[in-house]
């Protein structure tokens, strides 16, 4: 918590954190080309952010990518403002074309957390659909038929249905995530869950791609989903970090 403070104590660092809200997933260049600071003194701020979490780095190709991690804030967030504060979701489907090529994507955001359990803990607590919906900021029913998870609103409308494409058991799920709490017509994309596990610890990272046109706000979602899932694996309680009207926001 200290080093998130001290991180954002920096005007520059707030700025670079601004740039990347309103443009996630920038390079070193990009982000250079806006700010009044030698290319040396924008990597120095940037290591300090990545250090403190509120930013996470992808490689595609030649070019590192940062992505602003709202997880940490959310963090900060429900200790210190608002302690059962919440927000909407997330999901995606790989481009074939690049896939085929091998040419590496650019995630449109990326976020992760830090989470006292074990790997096996972790690994069933995203699978197990008897455990997701312990955590689960929204669904209060959640099936599972094969490759495909499906989930329910409260009063049991069809929310979100996830197809997994490629599973690495316990360190990686890549899906995809097919919204339907609009209606039918929603365009769909694609997640990963990375699992590393780190000691007591386990670094749960999430990258999202192909997120269309208006549905930024999914990314609140997976804030929230993540600060459910931490809390239900650290203590066992049950916290639904939702505002079912922020859904149709």
């Amino acid at each position: 918590m200290d080093q998130i403070f001290k991180a954002l104590n920096d005007p520059a660092r707030r700025a670079l954190l601004d740039s990347l809200r309103l443009q996630d997933g920038q390079t070193l260049s990009q982000l250079e080309a806006q700010h009044d600071m030698t290319r040396f003194g924008v990597m120095k701020h940037l290591g300090v952010l990545e250090d403190a979490g509120l930013i996470t780095t992808r490689r595609a190709g030649r070019f590192k990518h940062h992505f602003l991690n709202a997880v940490p804030l959310q963090d900060v967030v429900d200790r210190w403002i608002e302690p059962l504060l919440v927000g909407p979701t997330a999901r995606g489907l790989l481009d074939l074309k690049n896939r085929l090529e091998g040419q590496p994507m650019k995630p449109d955001f990326v976020m992760n957390t830090f989470i006292r359990c074990s790997q096996d803990a972790l690994w069933d607590a995203l699978t197990d659909v008897d455990k997701e919906v312990a955590y689960h900021f929204i669904a209060t029913r959640i099936e599972r038929d094969g490759n495909r998870v499906i989930y329910y609103t409260p009063d049991d409308a069809l929310m979100l249905v996830c197809t997994e494409t490629k599973v690495e058991p316990k360190t990686r799920i890549e899906a995809t995530f097919e919204p339907a709490w609009e209606g039918p017509d929603m365009a769909s994309s694609r997640y990963v869950y990375l699992i590393e596990p780190k000691d007591a610890f386990c670094q749960l990272t999430i990258e999202h791609y192909d997120l269309p046109d208006g549905q930024e706000g999914i990314a609140d979602g997976w804030a929230r989903m993540l600060a459910g899932l931490k809390t239900w694996l650290e203590t066992g309680e049950t916290v639904r970090f939702s505002d079912l009207e922020d859904m149709h926001a």
